[in-house]
């Protein structure tokens, strides 16, 4: 394990400073920065959201920090960055790093918005380059694995986001920073398990992230010391979390650009490794004319990790998070309606006898691919009733770098998550304060007044 390593991560997230980031990144942070906070607004209708906002307001009196998509709701910082990050990641529909399998900005950005609440205000550059620097720290600890996933990177590595985003913004001491890093480390958690059986666990994971992070921050700021190798130690992250690590090239890349443009859109409230084939089953319908009412099989093949975490059955009454990684379910939806968004997740679909039928003739089948983070390339062979066969392959994710959504997508689906949690008046003035957030004193009250949260 390369020496260090702990402290070039938090050195490099110390030293970021806006004037020194360039205009395509800084464009791809306020892009993404958007989306999150649509997403999370949408998320205030997420399956279990009300349930953990119930649980969340016994945890303590307080109105330190807003929660996205509910007005006039105010909770103590902490609080508020768990049920912010359950909202954003609730509905599978935040942003991924694909090679990293990592969801950046769902803990990032909860933990960077509740800090920015509780303390001295925090200008809009500093938070936009906080944000940056966070999502440079997990994802460098998530394209370091090389192994297949255990734990839930989204939690495991997303914590050590949320510290990184935090000493940049506040600009701790670095001995101060290193100890938040360290205590990142007793904090961090989040197994695959949930993701296997499809249950409101894996967006708990990512609350529990965010939330933990202002905790080791505070704990580090009361002069508790952390320990000194959380990542690089024997006991340390890649030794307990992860099955294999390639540190140094990931350590390398910190001085070659930011990985927040790496980051890809969700254009469907779904796992990412679903959308490969929601997209071909869009072609083949639009393409080769493809019917649920004469599809007699439809296969896709696919690397490994897309049947590890989409390839299950669908039966009726699904929990919507099992949904949402069911692609054989989700193609059932995309062939009857064209699409999925975020309507699709009602108890009465989730019965539909019609779609259960459907998706017992989809199956997911896993290709030769060594690559454990792999998501492409996939082809799906759809054979119909009178025996023709139709394919369609897949060599790049609809809104991933190689294939990014548009501008018109991207404002797309924006207002479909404003007006998905009743807000769709706030579109307008929340792509305003968006786009000029740079040269607002105080990002949050520029956030607040679009009516997406206070």
């Amino acid at each position: 394990m390369i020496p260090h390593a702990s402290a070039r991560l938090v050195d490099h997230a110390l030293a970021l400073r806006w004037a020194d980031i360039s205009p395509a990144v800084t464009s791809m942070a306020r892009t993404f920065l958007h989306d999150t906070l649509c997403v999370g607004v949408a998320g205030r209708h997420a399956a279990h959201a009300d349930a953990v906002l119930t649980t969340v307001r016994t945890w303590g009196a307080g109105n330190q920090a807003s929660v996205l998509g509910r007005p006039g709701v105010r909770l103590p910082a902490a609080s508020a960055a768990f049920i912010n990050a359950f909202q954003i990641h609730g509905q599978e529909f935040d942003c991924v790093h694909e090679p990293a399998v990592l969801h950046p900005m769902a803990t990032v950005v909860a933990a960077a918005l509740a800090e920015a609440e509780r303390g001295p205000p925090i200008s809009g550059a500093t938070l936009l380059t906080a944000i940056i620097a966070g999502v440079d720290v997990a994802v460098t600890l998530g394209i370091a694995s090389t192994g297949p996933l255990t734990f839930f990177r989204p939690a495991t590595a997303g914590i050590f986001g949320c510290v990184a985003a935090i000493a940049n913004m506040r600009r701790l001491p670095r001995s101060v920073a290193l100890d938040a890093f360290g205590h990142a480390l007793a904090f961090a958690s989040g197994t695959m398990q949930p993701h296997v059986e499809g249950k409101p666990a894996l967006p708990v994971q990512v609350a529990n992230a965010a939330r933990a992070a202002l905790v080791a921050v505070e704990l580090a700021r009361g002069g508790v010391p952390g320990v000194a190798e959380p990542i690089e130690g024997t006991f340390g992250y890649f030794a307990l979390l992860e099955r294999g690590e390639a540190l140094d090239a990931a350590l390398a890349k910190l001085g070659r650009g930011h990985r927040i443009v790496e980051c890809s859109w969700k254009p469907f409230p779904t796992g990412r490794a679903a959308h490969g084939g929601i997209v071909a089953v869009q072609h083949l319908m639009t393409e080769h004319a493809m019917r649920a009412e004469t599809l007699n099989m439809l296969e896709f093949h696919a690397p490994p990790l897309i049947h590890k975490l989409v390839g299950r059955p669908a039966f009726a009454g699904m929990e919507p998070g099992y949904a949402r990684l069911c692609l054989a379910w989700l193609a059932a939806v995309t062939l009857m309606r064209g699409t999925v968004t975020l309507q699709d997740f009602d108890a009465q679909t989730l019965r539909d006898p019609r779609l259960i039928a459907l998706a017992a003739r989809v199956r997911v089948v896993a290709n030769a691919n060594p690559d454990p983070a792999a998501f492409v390339p996939a082809q799906a062979i759809a054979r119909s009733s009178n025996r023709r066969e139709t394919t369609a392959d897949i060599i790049a994710l609809l809104g991933s770098p190689d294939w990014p959504l548009t501008a018109q997508q991207h404002r797309t689906k924006a207002r479909a998550c404003l007006a998905f949690a009743g807000l769709g008046r706030c579109d307008d003035a929340l792509c305003a304060a968006i786009d000029g957030l740079d040269e607002m004193p105080d990002a949050v009250d520029a956030i607040r007044a679009t009516g997406v949260m206070g």
